[in-house]
């Protein structure tokens, strides 16, 4: 039988950061992936995604700053960007709700502006605004695929094994260790860290409770830009109801979601199909506040969340098996520092936010 210090299960961005810093501290790892690396059937893949400070949570936004230093930090490791540094708006947020951020981001020591709908049009005229915007310019764009990409090739040269189109189907604890079942056979480990999104609690069933997790299926949509030379900063519409996000992306536009908006699904008859309704919606709002976007240019793609009850992030151990899913969309940015989580619980060398244990 086939044995490792630890078995990762899942080859996304957690359970790949989560290898390559397992290896830094010395484990021989073993990533078992049920597709192939970048599959587009989980929440990984694409492009690009957002990076910013927490405008409204201190501990988000102290767990943020600290995830940028851990970004810094794998760049100079790999040689490759990561973050790409362009600033981010947020907007769409009552008077008094934009002095309270700020004052936060001041407490910290973060740099902000805040700018009256006006000026903030006139340094982006591909945006509209109605409402104070609170300008981050340390805020940037995630290269989701770069990094990754960078990120397992780092991995493999310390010695991990990516397997793919090897899917686990059942994790049992045996004795002082575990052992993780797949179609090729069993691999005995003395840990597993499981990062399989909304796969996670079929997974464990059996070995470990974990909170009730659902898949959603959102679909953000790429608009063309009328004019390439337009600055395209990451924003975030706060105002109720209407909870936006967006991120240029080089050949493929300028990428809009409305927030955690899609239903939920089964994931084995998830069917990568745009719902009217939503797709109908969103089109309109990029057309009501995007006048530097052309609406009859666009492609609409599909991505899964995974979603729990409580609404927070779960990273813990139990014995040998570590767990983190429940990631809500909006996990990217954390990416190194849930692999620092991972590691410090396999090692022993620390625990995580108490909001995100089991």
């Amino acid at each position: 039988m086939e044995t490792y210090d630890v078995v990762v299960v899942g080859a996304g961005a957690m359970g790949s950061a989560a290898a390559r810093a397992l290896a830094v501290a010395g484990r021989e790892v073993l990533v078992l992936e049920q597709y192939e690396l970048g599959h587009s059937k989980g929440g990984s893949h694409g492009g690009t995604r957002l990076f910013r400070l927490s405008i409204d949570d201190e501990a988000e936004l102290l767990r943020a700053a600290r995830a940028k230093v851990l970004w810094s930090e794998l760049e100079d490791e790999t040689g490759v960007q990561m973050l790409d540094v362009v600033g981010g708006v947020d907007h769409g947020l009552a008077e008094p709700q934009v002095a309270e951020s700020a004052a936060l981001l001041e407490r910290h020591g973060v740099q902000y502006e805040v700018l009256e709908p006006a000026a903030a049009m006139e340094r982006w005229p591909g945006m509209r605004f109605d409402s104070q915007v609170l300008y981050q310019p340390g805020s940037a764009r995630a290269l989701a695929e770069q990094a990754l990409t960078a990120i397992r090739a780092s991995a493999r040269g310390l010695g991990v094994e990516f397997r793919t189109g090897c899917a686990a189907t059942a994790v049992r604890v045996v004795g002082d260790g575990v052992e993780v079942e797949t179609a090729a056979g069993v691999v005995r480990a003395g840990q597993v860290v499981v990062t399989a999104g909304p796969w996670t609690a079929e997974l464990l069933a059996g070995a470990l409770e974990v909170p009730a997790i659902s898949a959603s299926q959102e679909q953000p949509r790429f608009f063309a830009p009328v004019d390439e030379s337009t600055p395209w900063p990451v924003f975030v519409d706060r105002r109720e109801g209407t909870p936006a996000y967006g991120v240029f992306e080089e050949g493929r536009g300028v990428k809009i979601g409305l927030h955690a908006t899609g239903p939920r699904i089964s994931l084995e008859e998830r069917d990568f199909l745009v719902e009217p309704t939503r797709d109908a919606a969103l089109i309109a709002y990029a057309e009501e506040w995007f006048p530097g976007l052309d609406v009859t240019r666009s492609e609409a793609i599909s991505c899964v969340y995974d979603n729990t009850v409580r609404g927070d992030f779960v990273v813990d151990r139990r014995g040998p098996i570590s767990v983190a899913t429940g990631f809500h969309g909006e996990g990217f940015k954390f990416v190194p520092l849930i692999a620092r989580y991972l590691t410090d619980l396999v090692t022993g060398a620390g625990s995580t936010p108490e909001s995100f244990r089991l």
